[in-house]
């Protein structure tokens, strides 16, 4: 009998057989585990994206949520309170515009990437992907230098998951903890002390004499520290893994600078670390045969989404050529991801400094060892060797 654990290893390891399953057989599927529907096609996952009065996010959007989280955050609030709050968030992002980041990325990628040069290995992951994204997310939210290890590896343990317990464990919970205690004082610093800075402009944000209150800044803040270093670094890990796997395409975004972007789109439809994220049910609804009940909760598989031959021909190939419009490598609805500009550009700055090092490159394990996270899904480690 089929079943889909989101905890288990194996799902981890390669969910992409398990989604097709569920797509052609189960679209509709009641998972014991994880106790709630999977939605795994990507006309419901849209569908269901759209309709937030129905599949509400304020109980959480995480498939193993945090506590005292929902109801406060952008990816935990529906219309109309989701929002102000995206408002607000948004005027703080056009406060620190792109151009002015444009040019610090670039100074960070080609400093990250010069440390690879002569080395005949490296872990794309401690070497490259998390150094440059800790750096990137520092720089652009204001975060005070000096413990950017011990930022990055709390934000990891956040998204983490006990797959035994199928619950958040005592550990990913103390860093969560820490991570608002060091959110707040630096919010309380920056209170004191504004700078052209995100979390300076959170605080100040105000629309029609409306601010974001204590809570609400707390919590935007410790969630964009969490999704700027686990996503975007999540992100960059599948996109090296993808290219490392796919000489030819490599090899067209290293002589063709300018592919990058598009190998960009085709790397967040094909294997995006963002793979599942949770809805509640506010009312009764039928679908594919099953009846789904108000207060259930739905998991809204973006994975298996991106991989659907319903909306993608030959999903299961990596083209670069393919330019996969309405992928749901950031989400979709309401809730898709507010950083998108910011992300595509730290990536595709990324990728463009490290081929001036690093054009060549190929996976050295056969087997990885992936993050145990319900939601994101990432190798914990990528070597890769330079020939």
């Amino acid at each position: 009998m089929f079943s889909f654990d989101p905890y288990d290893p194996s799902v981890d390891a390669d969910p992409f057989p398990f989604y097709k399953t569920l797509r052609d057989e189960h679209p509709c599927f009641w998972s014991k585990q994880a106790q709630m529907w999977v939605l795994s096609r990507y006309a419901d996952i849209v569908s269901a994206g759209q309709d937030w009065q129905t599949f509400s996010s304020a109980s959480g959007n995480l498939m193993t949520e945090l506590p005292n989280r929902a109801g406060a955050t952008l990816g935990t609030t529906d219309p109309p309170r989701h929002d102000r709050l995206r408002g607000l968030v948004q005027h703080a992002f056009m406060k620190r515009n792109l151009e002015s980041l444009s040019g610090p990325i670039r100074d960070i990628a080609r400093t990250t990437a010069e440390t690879l040069r002569d080395r005949p290995k490296f872990d794309f992951i401690h070497d490259f992907s998390s150094v440059f994204t800790v750096r990137v997310l520092f720089a652009a939210l204001g975060l005070p230098l000096g413990n950017e290890e011990t930022v990055r590896e709390k934000a990891v343990l956040m998204v983490q998951s006990d797959p035994s317990t199928r619950a958040k464990g005592p550990q990913h919970i103390e860093a969560y903890n820490w991570m608002q205690d060091y959110a707040a004082r630096v919010i309380a610093e920056r209170r004191a002390n504004p700078k052209d800075d995100l979390i300076s402009h959170f605080s100040a944000a105000e629309i029609d004499c409306d601010k974001l209150d204590e809570r609400e800044v707390l919590l935007t803040t410790t969630t964009l520290i969490m999704a700027g270093i686990e996503s975007l670094g999540g992100f960059m890990s599948m996109m090296a893994l993808n290219l490392a796997d796919h000489v030819r395409a490599r090899q067209a975004v290293v002589d063709h600078p300018a592919l990058i972007a598009d190998a960009v789109e085709e790397s967040l439809r094909f294997n995006t670390s963002a793979q599942r994220f949770r809805r509640r049910l506010q009312k009764d609804v039928e679908l594919h045969g099953q009846m789904m009940k108000a207060g259930d909760f739905v998991c809204l598989a973006y994975g298996s989404g991106n991989r659907d031959d319903r909306q993608y021909p030959n999903p299961d190939s990596y083209d670069i050529a393919r330019k996969p419009r309405g992928h749901l490598g950031f989400g979709g609805g309401v809730h898709a991801c507010l950083g998108t500009s910011i992300a595509r550009l730290g990536v595709k700055i990324a990728f463009e400094e490290l081929h001036q090092v690093v054009p060549v490159y190929r996976r050295v394990a056969e087997q990885l060892a992936w993050m145990p996270s319900s939601t994101f899904r990432s190798p914990l480690r990528l070597d890769l060797t330079v020939h």
